[in-house]
């Protein structure tokens, strides 16, 4: 705080990985330098001068500002949007300082604009192997999430759901049991969920498909977010029906009512999932129109030659390094 640097500069400061990087930039000469985004700004200065993408999975400062919103606490309201603010300073800098930046959906292309007018960027999709997610047959029961209760925008959609859309959407279909969130938890988590709201946490699991498959509905409370949601791909591309927020589907092909169901209250969330659950003819529909949504705009053969046609004729990017970092 005293030095008034963006958290990420030092979450992700490591001696080591640092001699390594310099030992390899030193014994070869690389065609591309591919930054996985800006939470490796430290190293930047160190591949400035080569020909060096960075790709954008959220835009870091509008993933702060919006869970600095979520937020009850006035002190981490404040925290929050104070590094927002810090890590805006350094998309300032390094947007126009590569030689493309990569985005996930045209919102987030915009931002950059915003934020740095003159920054090459371009759109490049999340995708999805639509041949090892394809559309099984399964249980066709209860609800599934993916996505680890660690990470703050699936804990917070773990919190909303629970507390303020489970309660009414079992009210009018008890066949919403069993409800399974994916991913990554402690056990005080697993047994505080299970107790309190019925909801099952798995952990970690080596392959999200069998709960995919084997659920009626697949829900996406989110609330906080940025980029586009790999979980709502996964689950397109089985021919899941999907009910979603808003925030959940930002960025994606998404149609209310054609691929997906979009609702922003828990209410309607809560009718929607009855919806699904008590309709196989909606389901099937809906699940049929997102595999075509997948397989026409996300899929890895697609995105791939989108990006080499992007990375192929790039220039070097000798701009000079920012500094004040």
């Amino acid at each position: 705080m005293l030095r008034r640097r963006a958290y990420t500069l030092y979450a992700y400061e490591s001696s080591a990985f640092r001699a390594r990087l310099a030992h390899l930039l030193a014994t070869v000469d690389y065609d591309v330098v591919h930054v996985d985004s800006l939470d490796l700004a430290a190293y930047l200065p160190m591949v400035v001068g080569r020909r060096t993408t960075c790709t954008h999975h959220n835009i870091e400062s509008q993933l702060l500002r919006r869970r600095a919103q979520s937020e009850r606490a006035p002190w981490r309201r404040g925290y929050l949007s104070w590094q927002a603010r810090l890590v805006e300073r350094l998309e300032q800098r390094w947007y126009p300082r590569v030689a493309l930046n990569v985005v996930v959906s045209d919102n987030d292309r915009q931002t950059i604009a915003d934020v740095a007018p003159d920054a090459p960027v371009a759109v490049v999709p999340n995708g999805v192997d639509v041949a090892a997610f394809r559309p099984e047959p399964g249980r066709e029961e209860g609800l599934v999430f993916v996505g680890g209760a660690n990470w703050f925008p699936n804990r917070d959609a773990l919190n909303y759901f629970g507390e303020e859309i489970l309660p009414s959407l079992r009210g009018h279909s008890p066949d919403a049991v069993p409800v399974r969130w994916v991913g990554r938890c402690s056990e005080s988590d697993r047994a505080h969920w299970a107790d309190r709201y019925g909801i099952e946490l798995t952990g970690y699991v080596d392959d999200v498909r069998p709960y995919i498959r084997d659920a009626a509905c697949y829900v996406v409370p989110l609330r906080v977010g940025g980029g586009t949601r790999l979980k709502i791909l996964d689950a397109w591309s089985m021919g899941k029906a999907v009910v979603s927020t808003s925030i959940g589907c930002e960025g994606l092909a998404a149609t209310d009512g054609g691929n997906i169901l979009i609702r922003d209250t828990p209410q309607e969330f809560a009718t929607a999932v009855s919806q699904v659950l008590k309709d196989r003819t909606l389901r099937e529909r809906l699940g049929r129109a997102a595999r075509q949504t997948v397989e026409r705009s996300y899929s890895w053969d697609v995105i791939g030659d989108a990006l080499n046609r992007l990375y192929l004729p790039l220039p070097a990017n000798g701009v000079p390094v920012p500094t004040g970092m």
